[in-house]
């Protein structure tokens, strides 16, 4: 999976949706943490909730283009968040991606638009197609710029259940877009 188009470029905003903080950053100690929650099976996601920023979106199953870029939701599905059906299933042993447009074209905020406000500690849940949710914690959230994004670091694979959520943030220039990623890091800390 490669990063250099992860999500369409479509700001419009006069002003910047929320962004992280480095007090915010994956700390090598949150790498140490290692939860007592069994991984589950494999199940498509069909929900993703996250209270502390007033997400409650369906989600959908998208794979790769042609140059091996993740798909994104449609551009008409502002409120839609996507994940890659071709790799790790939240809430089972591995790493989770999922993505969701920070804005729209016509300039309204999308499901992610406050993602980089996200802190340490809160709470993500995943309904999932076997009737479970997938309860995960924020470990850390980082801004990437695009043409520096750590492809491996934020796609690697882990033996414990992961979650990425990744969109736009940073800059907006009207010439090539949003200058940068933002990308939740999170663990499985509860199944419901």
């Amino acid at each position: 999976m490669t990063a250099g188009a992860l999500l369409p470029i479509s700001g419009v905003h006069d002003e910047e949706p929320p962004q992280p903080s480095a007090a915010r950053a994956l700390s090598t100690s949150a790498d140490a943490i290692r939860p007592t929650v069994h991984p589950l099976p494999p199940a498509d996601p069909v929900r993703l909730r996250i209270a502390a920023i007033g997400v409650n979106a369906p989600m959908a199953r998208v794979g790769l283009d042609a140059a091996g870029a993740l798909r994104t939701p449609p551009r008409g599905k502002s409120g839609l968040a996507v994940w890659y059906g071709d790799g790790t299933a939240p809430g089972s042993a591995g790493t989770a991606i999922a993505t969701g447009h920070v804005d729209t074209p016509t300039g309204g905020p999308g499901v992610f638009y406050n993602l980089g406000a996200l802190t340490e500690g809160a709470t993500i849940e995943i309904s999932r197609a076997d009737r479970r949710t997938a309860v995960f914690a924020v470990r850390a959230v980082e801004l990437y710029d695009r043409k520096k994004f750590p492809s491996k670091k934020v796609y690697g694979s882990s033996d414990r259940p992961e979650l990425r959520l990744i969109t736009c943030g940073g800059g907006y220039a009207k010439r090539t877009g949003y200058l940068s990623n933002v990308v939740v890091y999170a663990t499985l800390t509860a199944v419901t």
